[in-house]
């Protein structure tokens, strides 16, 4: 019982203290399977279908907090023009994010539209350049915070008073994205693409507190991807790949690989399996499998910073569905990436 409250101490000085000061985002370990939020440039940037459609739920910190965060996304995206413009396409999509986070009520309702154009150069490489417009709104239940100062050594006691006053239960605020990515794929088993985005290039301005400095101003968050994906036989193909991401003075590197292996003849069934690791956070196995091009994936965050002492090494669980396809006249296009 003291492990965890001390944690939730830990967690509740840290929210309500220092966030105010600086927002720090949302991510997810698949972020391979969100690619909207980790690429505007990814809107229609899509190898081997015309449109997609997904949802993605991640659930954290449940060993240790009464009310775990919980986040989900859903997104759209799908290529326009392709057979009007000579050398290239449009993206249009959208994304919705749902954020609730801990017993404080915190929710996060974030709604995107993305606009990317993707630029054949030569038979064998493509360039993208994207952005993204949304809004974004934000509420608290003051009345069920717990604030340091009102812990008296054994429980935290809402009974007592705090010196911690907001000025509003609710803030919103326009938000801007853009992104470019390139992909190479000189043969139909070989298919490379890196990316690189910035989020928040309008620099909103997100606090509870009513001031008029820059307090409260969400830093720009810059990331970058790269990603190939090798087939090696009739039945195999491996994806490796790494996520960088850095807002303030917090990093995020990912490194991993996923495989996909056929389970049929023309590759409609196949077995997905990857492992992942965040530098100096947790490893993430994968397992999921691909029917009729609808893909299912688990991941599970396996806790390996100081955290694990207090959660027994009990991190995230994702779980994501993305399904594509193509347009009824566009059956017989030839992808761009390998596949069974």
């Amino acid at each position: 019982m003291y492990k965890k409250i001390k944690i939730l101490f830990l967690v509740a000085y840290y929210l309500f203290l220092i966030a105010p000061a600086w927002a720090q985002d949302l991510h997810f370990s698949q972020f391979f399977n969100t690619p909207l939020t980790t690429n505007p440039a990814n809107t229609g940037f899509i190898p081997n279908a015309d449109y997609r459609l997904g949802a993605h739920y991640r659930n954290q910190w449940s060993a240790v907090m009464t009310v775990p965060y919980k986040t989900v996304s859903v997104f759209v995206d799908a290529q326009l023009l392709r057979d009007k413009l000579k050398n290239g396409w449009l993206g249009l999509g959208a994304v919705l994010l749902n954020d609730q986070a801990g017993s404080g009520s915190l929710t996060s309702t974030k709604i995107y539209g993305s606009l990317a154009y993707h630029h054949m150069l030569g038979l064998s490489s493509l360039l993208s350049a994207g952005f993204n417009v949304g809004y974004a709104a934000k509420r608290i239940n003051q009345s069920k915070l717990k604030f340091p100062d009102q812990f008296d050594g054994k429980f935290f006691d809402n009974n007592l008073p705090t010196i911690v006053s907001l000025n509003t239960n609710n803030v919103s605020y326009p938000d801007i994205h853009a992104g470019m990515n390139y992909a190479y794929f000189p043969d139909e088993n070989v298919y490379i693409n890196a990316g690189y985005s910035i989020q928040h290039v309008n620099r909103p301005k997100e606090s509870f507190f009513n001031d008029n400095t820059t307090s409260g101003q969400i830093p720009m968050r810059h990331t970058g991807f790269i990603n190939a994906i090798l087939k090696l036989n009739d039945r195999g193909i491996v994806n490796p790949n790494a996520y960088f991401s850095t807002q303030a003075k917090t990093t995020e590197l990912v490194l991993g690989i996923n495989a996909n292996y056929n389970l049929s003849e023309l590759g409609e069934k196949q077995l997905i399996a990857g492992i992942y690791y965040r530098l100096s956070d947790a490893v993430v196995p994968m397992l999921g499998v691909e029917l009729n091009n609808m893909r299912f994936v688990f991941s599970y965050d396996v806790t390996l910073s100081a955290l694990s002492k207090y959660n027994n090494y009990r991190g995230a669980t994702e779980f994501s569905i993305i399904k594509k396809g193509f347009y009824p006249d566009h059956a017989d296009r030839k992808s761009m990436c390998p596949e069974f």
